[in-house]
């Protein structure tokens, strides 16, 4: 059943450019109990592993020939993001299973002087099914911008059907300064602002403070949740209720077997994009399998 997206109007926001306005004034709390009431908050749940610059070929084929032998959670979407390389091995090993394949990184041109970087083309005829735009190390390391993610993130709905995963988060310095909401939100608005709504609700989110990437503290499900909430209400702004109702949010940020519990029980957190804890089956399959706990 298609349900009707509410009206919108643009509405200048000073310095934060133009966003969209419902027109039938409901408030983003009344919004989503409505989108509830109508089940449109019934969110799959998507935990993703992302493995950054590890694994061989071979330690590829030996993770997924471990991984895909478990007991694994089929109401749970599975997804394992891994280095270009073993893009094409990590693809055939999880044909005929329900874990998707991801690739870490794309660049905006179809083809060109950009040596070392990897096109979209590329990514389609490997057969992955995911994408990562705009990790935070991405952006500390490599010159990632709002910009460039948006130029990403329009590239590949307009050239592909594989599903973004558009990162997003602050660094300790600007919570220190009170600036966290502030400064995601522009940070989502930058990189959504031309896309649609069809394209929004296809999409993933995942909010990853950088303070907590890598360093073993994890943000409190509190934390967590206040922002994925940030989030959603931002989308609401630009695209209406129910694409807000529909896209999935997950958090990132040392996610682990002893925490994914109470931040999956989070009303805004969709899932986890996981770092370490993905590197090993058996870790691994514990995050996803959290509910079974």
């Amino acid at each position: 059943m298609q349900h009707e997206v509410p009206k919108t109007k643009w509405k200048s926001t000073g310095n934060q450019g133009w966003e969209k306005s419902n027109l039938n004034g409901a408030g983003y709390e009344e919004a989503m109990a409505s989108m509830k009431l109508m089940g449109l908050t019934e969110r799959k749940p998507v935990i993703a592993g992302n493995w950054k610059m590890n694994k061989t070929k071979a330690e590829t084929r030996e993770f997924v020939e471990a991984f895909k032998a478990m007991d694994l959670d089929e109401g749970v979407e599975k997804i394992l993001i891994a280095p270009y390389t073993d893009l094409d091995t990590l693809v055939e090993g999880l044909a005929g299973t329900d874990i998707g394949a991801g690739a870490e990184n794309v660049h905006y041109e179809g083809s060109g002087a950009f040596t070392g970087e990897v096109s979209l083309d590329m990514l389609k005829e490997i057969g992955v099914g995911y994408c990562v735009v705009g990790h935070s190390e991405r952006r500390q390391y490599f010159g990632e911008t709002n910009k460039t993610c948006a130029l990403k993130l329009k590239k590949i709905f307009a050239d592909s059907d594989i599903v973004p995963i558009l990162c997003v988060g602050e660094k300790l310095q600007v919570r220190e300064h009170g600036r966290e909401n502030e400064f995601v939100g522009e940070q989502v608005e930058e990189a959504l602002l031309g896309l649609t709504v069809e394209d929004v609700r296809k999409m993933i989110i995942a909010y990853e403070p950088i303070w907590a990437i890598g360093t073993g503290e994890t943000a409190t499900d509190e934390q967590a949740e206040d922002m994925c909430a940030v989030i959603r209400k931002k989308v609401y702004g630009m695209f209406g209720a129910e694409t807000a109702a529909v896209v999935r949010i997950q958090y990132g940020g040392s996610v682990k077997p002893e925490n994914i519990k109470g931040l999956m029980a989070q009303e805004d957190i969709d899932g986890a994009l996981v770092g370490g804890a993905s590197l090993e089956p058996a870790s691994f399959e514990k995050i996803v399998d959290y509910n079974r706990e």
